[in-house]
């Protein structure tokens, strides 16, 4: 199972009301996203990993490891909007290379800082949301919303064949390894595009046989999933309406400023 997939069904907000969880993530998301405060941004960061953490019991080594993760895209891209090339050097940095600066204003570091708040503030609400519901309750809530049949089927469909890729990509990885695939870089090329060109052919083969599993269990087109129902708790819709409506002060009086 995917890491996020265990801590999801280890959570002890696993059985709180997924349209409650699923209403704040959206709320929250909107607001952070939409508004730009970085007091907001800043203040639904703390919230979400108080409750994934403290509440949810998610291990706080796994929580840091999983938002380190976004690093990868938010350092180019705040590099692009921090970072200037230009023959005159602006207030805040200037390293002569020639006849050109490598430069950055005050203004383009307090957007960069601002990208970033908002961008972990977003991927905060979306780890809150993943690490805590189900996919089955995510669909679940998706389907009250009224989203195309189609769409959830194909979503239910892409998330059950992504453990058919990692098991069948495992199998081979470890095969290549006993036979000392990994030897060296040379190796370890040859073995890596023999396993996407094997990786491929068995994914073919493995989404025959679902399929043909799946029409023997009379599939009709419509993919059919027990869920619980969880009671919807005044106390908790109060927690999040008083929270999204400070946060939306926050971001009001921020802009205001």
């Amino acid at each position: 199972m995917i890491v996020i997939d265990k801590l999801c069904y280890c959570s002890r907000l696993r059985y709180v009301n997924a349209s409650e969880k699923f209403l704040y993530t959206a709320a929250t998301l909107a607001i952070c996203v939409a508004g730009r405060s970085f007091a907001a941004a800043a203040a639904a960061f703390a919230v979400n990993g108080i409750l994934t953490v403290r509440k949810g019991g998610i291990p706080l080594s796994r929580y840091i490891r999983l938002l380190m993760m976004p690093l990868a895209f938010l350092i180019p891209g705040s590099a692009a909007v921090i970072v200037n090339v230009s023959k005159m050097p602006l207030d805040a940095f200037a390293f002569p290379v020639g006849d050109w600066y490598i430069t950055g204003s005050r203004d383009s570091i307090r957007e960069g800082a601002l990208l970033w708040a908002v961008a972990f503030s977003a991927v905060s609400c979306l780890y809150f949301l993943s690490l805590n519901t189900t996919m089955t309750d995510i669909l679940e809530v998706l389907r009250k919303l009224h989203v195309p049949a189609l769409l959830i089927e194909l979503m239910m469909l892409i998330y059950r064949f992504i453990f058919v890729l990692l098991e069948t990509a495992s199998a081979i990885e470890i095969s290549q390894k006993s036979r000392l695939g990994d030897r060296n870089f040379r190796t370890k090329a040859r073995a890596f595009g023999s396993l996407g060109s094997c990786l491929f052919i068995r994914a073919f083969r493995r989404a025959n046989a679902l399929y043909d599993a799946m029409e023997s269990r009379c599939y009709d087109g419509t993919i059919r999933v027990l869920s619980g129902e969880r009671p919807v708790k005044r106390k908790e819709i109060c927690y999040i309406a008083v929270f999204e409506i400070i946060l939306l002060a926050v971001t009001i009086g921020s802009r205001a400023i």
